[in-house]
Order: structure tokens, then sequence, then C-alpha cells
């Protein structure tokens, strides 16, 4: 059973028409996956604004080639780069681990990281 579903519901549908096909000794397995799949969805759709200010202060820890993509890029188009999303919530405090963790539950999230 897929104990975090996806925001979208077609897809949703769609995982838990997976789950229904499988044998029943990969039911669990693959509904972990889903589960942690669809809380990182979640904390990367949050509603958290970027500023300007965080866009530099993220340029400035980047390197080589990817940071000048980066630059070229420019403010607004970085904001769907997830590594960005990622920096700019880690600095409001809203962690990955620790979202996922409290999105999936303490035993769901320990038995995820069991498999990986």
């Amino acid at each position: 059973m897929i104990n975090v579903k996806h925001p979208i519901e077609e897809l949703n549908r769609n995982q838990q028409n997976f789950i229904d096909s499988l044998p029943d000794d990969q039911k669990d397995y693959h509904s972990l996956l889903f589960s942690y799949g669809n809380a990182a969805y979640r904390y990367y759709n949050l509603e958290v604004e970027p500023t300007k200010e965080d866009y530099d202060e993220w340029l400035q820890g980047l390197e080589g080639h990817f940071k000048i993509d980066m630059e070229r890029n420019g403010f607004e188009n970085c904001k769907s780069i997830l590594s960005f999303a990622r920096y700019v919530r880690e600095k409001r405090d809203i962690g990955l681990e620790d979202f996922i963790l409290d999105v999936m539950g303490k035993e769901d999230y320990e038995n995820f990281k069991k498999l990986i």
C-alpha cells in the first residue's frame, strides 16, 4: 500500500495500478519507493519563493561549466532547477530528509532507508 499518495490523482491511480499488478512479495518494496518519491515530489513543490539574493548566494557555491550555465540561464529560469530549489528550502530550514521523514512516518522511512 502506498502510504504517501501523489498529489496528482492520475499519477496516484497509475502507481496504485502498478502495485496491484505486482506479485505480493514485491508490493511493499515498490510501495515504499513510490511513497518516498511522492514525498520528494511534494518537497520540491512546496510554495517557497526564492529571491535574487538566494540565487546569487547559490551561484557562489557552484563551479565550472555548471556555474557558467546557471549564470546564463538567469534567476527566473533557475527557479525550476532542483539543486537551486533544494538550496532555497534548506536555507529556510526545510530539509529534504526531515521533510520526507515527517511525511512518510518513522517506520516507513526507516524501512525505505534499509532498501537503499
